[in-house]
């Protein structure tokens, strides 16, 4: 361990061979070894600065993705890695070849294939004690409600303003927070709303005025800022799982990549 201690490790053989003698998912053997101050090997350099206890709670989380494209794409298996225990994937989309530019899951072999069938795959074979529950289709507010039942943070992985509003609300009655990712071109933005904050209405105004879509139409999506934003969205998403640091409620970070820039602007 960082701290020079010796530590006694899980290693996926290990792991594997007792969830089969002991009719345990992997995720549980896992949560069990970290209960018995054994680490998986496999999370070894998360613990340094999650400690046991924030590696425990990533197991024991579920989180709700919503968007499994570009953003969506590289926070799935970021989360994965992570450990999180239950990933609920929704998106209805499948890959396109103007995909291909930017998302993480995105194969010249796998064009037109869905989205989040392809997501569960590749994240199978990342984490397997990640339980990943994926909702292939564009969900109503009685479906995102459903979803996110249980779930300790939802992450915002979407394309269009009207959705982004729908599920503020949904997260809001729920009372999950809800962290907020999007780009276009070299620019992009983060924040974490929480039940009670202004949120979304603070810099895209009101839902009904709002356009359904925002200048990424004009500017396009380049996959170091796609890359950069999700992996932020990660870590705001850990931050708020394991209660380690100051999420960024009631303020956006604004990255602009083309001039070399960040800027975090209050909401309140």
């Amino acid at each position: 361990l960082p701290n020079k201690k010796p530590c006694s490790v899980l290693s996926l053989s290990d792991r594997d061979a007792m969830a089969a003698t002991l009719g345990l998912s992997k995720r549980n053997v896992e949560i069990a070894a970290l209960e018995a101050e054994v680490i998986p090997q496999r999370y070894l350099r998360n613990i340094g600065s999650l400690e046991i206890s924030g590696q425990k709670k990533l197991l024991q989380a579920k989180a709700l993705l919503v968007g499994a494209g570009g953003l969506g794409g590289t926070i799935a298996q970021l989360l994965a890695r992570m450990g999180v225990g239950i990933l609920v994937i929704a998106d209805g989309d499948s890959f396109s070849e103007d995909n291909l530019n930017r998302q993480t899951f995105s194969l010249e072999e796998n064009v037109g294939a869905s989205k989040v069938r392809v997501a569960r795959s590749q994240i199978m074979k990342i984490n397997a004690a990640t339980e990943v529950e994926a909702y292939e289709g564009y969900v109503t507010d009685k479906e995102l409600a459903f979803l996110i039942r249980g779930a300790q943070v939802a992450v915002d992985a979407l394309d269009n303003m009207p959705s982004r509003f729908r599920l503020e609300k949904v997260c809001k009655e729920a009372k999950v927070p809800l962290v907020h990712g999007a780009v276009a071109g070299f620019s992009g933005q983060v924040t974490v709303i929480y039940p009670g904050d202004i949120g979304f209405r603070a810099f895209y105004g009101s839902p009904t005025t709002v356009p359904e879509k925002g200048i990424e139409v004009e500017l396009g999506n380049l996959a170091g800022i796609v890359s950069a934003v999700a992996s932020i969205q990660v870590q705001e998403a850990v931050k708020i799982i394991t209660g380690v640091g100051r999420p960024l409620r009631n303020r956006l970070l604004f990255l602009d990549s083309l001039n070399g820039s960040a800027e975090i602007i209050s909401l309140k």
